[in-house]
């Protein structure tokens, strides 16, 4: 059975973010958990909090934590902000910040 998180909202766009899940799918939860401590990425620290969660939510289900692996990391667009940037001569430049959702499951190998 698969424990899942969803981090919904994430401010970060999901093109940056889908670098750092594609890294640790498919791979063992100490290991993924390791790969996102010593990640430069700022989306790491987003991806890292989302795993944190669904070991926590097998762990409520009493699953030993040693067997977890990383079944489906993955990244959706979340709503975007549209915002204007003023520019010369009276012009606007629209500016869109985007953001994501991020799911991580987790599962017994």
């Amino acid at each position: 059975m698969a424990y899942t998180n969803v981090h919904r909202g994430a401010r970060i766009s999901p093109s940056k973010a889908r670098l750092v899940t594609d890294m640790i799918s498919g791979k063992s939860v100490d290991e993924a958990l390791s790969m996102l401590a010593t990640s430069k990425k700022r989306a790491a620290v987003f991806v890292k909090n989302a795993l944190n969660a669904a070991i926590a939510n097998a762990d409520q289900a009493e699953v030993n934590i040693r067997n977890l692996q990383v079944t489906e990391a993955r990244v959706d667009e979340g709503p975007t902000m549209k915002r204007f940037q003023p520019k010369d001569r009276g012009r606007a430049h629209p500016i869109m910040k985007r953001s994501s959702h991020i799911t991580v499951a987790v599962s017994e190998a």
